[in-house]
């Protein structure tokens, strides 16, 4: 039991000591994702907007974040419950587009995944 109940004390350390940063849960794409995916990749307005992303802040770099888009529909069907941005590591074959964005200067940078690419 703690009993200095009023120190804060971190949950979130790994084994190694350093702090893990919580990541966000999977949510609706960011605005300037969308608009690339529908703009310069020429994808369908309608399917781009049904899917779903998962991010996290891009280390060494501020107001970057890297971006993992997937189908949530696919993810359901599959039985893959998408938590966060690192859930997806073991299920490649969900992923569509990868890649990052500036929050700042709206600069996008996606990809297809190799599955995907055909």
């Amino acid at each position: 039991m703690n009993w200095k109940f009023w120190k804060k004390q971190n949950h979130r350390e790994n084994s190694g000591g350093t702090k893990e940063a919580k990541l966000a849960r999977p949510k609706e794409l960011p605005d300037r994702v969308g608009r690339f995916l529908v703009t310069q990749l020429k994808e369908d307005p309608d399917w781009v907007w049904s899917l779903k992303c998962a991010i996290r802040p891009k280390a060494d770099e501020k107001n970057v974040f890297e971006v993992r888009i997937f189908n949530p529909a696919t993810a359901a069907k599959k039985g893959v419950a998408v938590a966060n941005f690192h859930s997806l590591d073991a299920h490649p074959d969900i992923i569509l587009f990868f890649g990052s964005f500036n929050k700042n200067t709206d600069s996008v940078q996606l990809e297809k995944t190799l599955k995907n690419a055909a």
